[in-house]
This record gives C-alpha cells, sequence and structure tokens, in this order.
C-alpha cells in the first residue's frame, strides 16, 4: 500500500521522467539528422535512474567497446543502471516489441528482441546482436531470463547466448553481478507482482536505492568455448563475488 506520501513521490518523479523524456527525444533526433553516433538514448536511461532514485556504485572495470554483459536481473531499474554505466543497449524479449511506446523507446536505445521460440529467427538474431554491439560498444543480456529476488542466482540459459556461438572476433564476454544489499528482496519484481506495481511502489521510495554494479572480469579460455560454457562461466563468476561481499 503506497501512502500519501509516496504518491508524491510518484508524481513528482513522473513529472521529473517525462521532462526528461522530452528533452532527450528533441536531442535525440537532432543527433539523427546530424548523422553523429547518438548517446541521447543511454543519458535517458541514466536521468531515469538518477529520477528514481538510484544511487549506483560501479567495482571493477566496465568493458566499453566490444562487450557482450552477462548480469543477474532483479528489476526494471536494472535497465537504467546499467545503461548510465556502461552505455550498453539490451536484448530483451520479444513481447515487449507488441507494446508501441516500448518498443519505440527500446529501438531508439538498439534494443535487439529475442523470439524464443522462432528457431527460424535465430540466424536474423545474431546479425542483429553483431550490428547492436558495432553501434553501441556494449550489448546486456540477462540469461537467467526472469528476475530473481536479488538474494541468488537462478540458472542462466544457454539459448539466449545462441547469437554468440560462435563468439564474433573481438568480441569480450563479462560478468556483471548487480546489488542491491540488504534491500534487494524489497526492490525485487517477483511472483505474482504486475509490472506496473513494482514501477509504482519503487518510485514512492524517499530514501535512496543503493545499487553496486559488481564488473567481474571478462571470461578467458575455455569459459568463451562454446553459449553453455559462456553461461556456465558467468554464473560461477557471479557467484564467486557473491561470496565474497
Amino acid at each position: 500500500m503506497i501512502s500519501p506520501l509516496g504518491w508524491l513521490a510518484v508524481a513528482l518523479r513522473l513529472v521529473a521522467m517525462i521532462g526528461w523524456l522530452g528533452a532527450c527525444i528533441l536531442f535525440y533526433y537532432l543527433w539523427r539528422i546530424a548523422g553523429a553516433r547518438n548517446p541521447w538514448p543511454r543519458f535517458f536511461l541514466g536521468g531515469i535512474a538518477w529520477i528514481a532514485g538510484v544511487d549506483v556504485t560501479v567495482t571493477g572495470t566496465p568493458t566499453r567497446r566490444g562487450a557482450i554483459l552477462l548480469a543477474n536481473h532483479v528489476s526494471w531499474i536494472d535497465i537504467p543502471a546499467i545503461a548510465s554505466a556502461s552505455g550498453a543497449a539490451f536484448v530483451a524479449h520479444d513481447g515487449l516489441a507488441a507494446v508501441p511506446v516500448l518498443r519505440w523507446l527500446c529501438r531508439m536505445n538498439d534494443t535487439v528482441f529475442v523470439a524464443r521460440h522462432d528457431r527460424a529467427s535465430v540466424a536474423e538474431q545474431v546479425a542483429q546482436v553483431r550490428e547492436a554491439i558495432r553501434e553501441t560498444g556494449a550489448l546486456a543480456i540477462f540469461p537467467e531470463g526472469t528476475t530473481s529476488d536479488g538474494t541468488d542466482l537462478l540458472p542462466f540459459k544457454s539459448s539466449l547466448l545462441s547469437a554468440l556461438d560462435p563468439l564474433p572476433p573481438g568480441i569480450v564476454v563479462q560478468p556483471l553481478w548487480l546489488d542491491y544489499g540488504t534491500e534487494a528482496a524489497d526492490i525485487a519484481w517477483v511472483g505474482e507482482e504486475h509490472g506496473l506495481d513494482n514501477f509504482l511502489r519503487i518510485l514512492a521510495r524517499w530514501r535512496p536505492i543503493a545499487l553496486t554494479l559488481h564488473f567481474v572480469a571478462p571470461l578467458t579460455g575455455d569459459a568463451l568455448a562454446n553459449r553453455k560454457t559462456m553461461a556456465a562461466g558467468a554464473r560461477a563468476a557471479i557467484l564467486g563475488r557473491m561470496q565474497t561481499r
């Protein structure tokens, strides 16, 4: 249940987000007309994280060019937080493409939509992933395939890494742990909670959301042999970092 003060926070943040969206759209199209590399989708997402009250701390070194980030997934705020720290675009399930506004926003950020059950589209998706990496420098994937409660890792699904098998030359695969600390369970979007309810509940918070992005060392050697070894290697690396917190 959101309190009256919580609804005030929601209202203020929604107004700020809409204003920020309008400004970013203007600059986005100006940059497109100029034909320059367009940073505004990532600026927009970084601003959304800030407006939502996310206090991001980074450990490790994010790979800026030619990177695939394999991250755990806790809430919708994972996306703006990762974008603010790394400039990454994202791989998303094709269900989001059915929502016109979300599809429009995702396309501006070079999102790659994956049809998980359409094996005939794999070759096209491979081409889209590789093009997105060339355009943005980094692409983030959530191999769990859904959100978790933030206290542990679900199995990493190697099917989501089909576009990386074999790994394109010059591409770095870097595990990323999103650490919400003791408030992970309160932030997480799990169970029967509707996405809109999670969105509003987080915006209703007055205190900051402390999030640490742990960029773990990129995978090397046999861990890069195929999509299954990449999924297993990334999960093991993140678990190792979780155990040493």
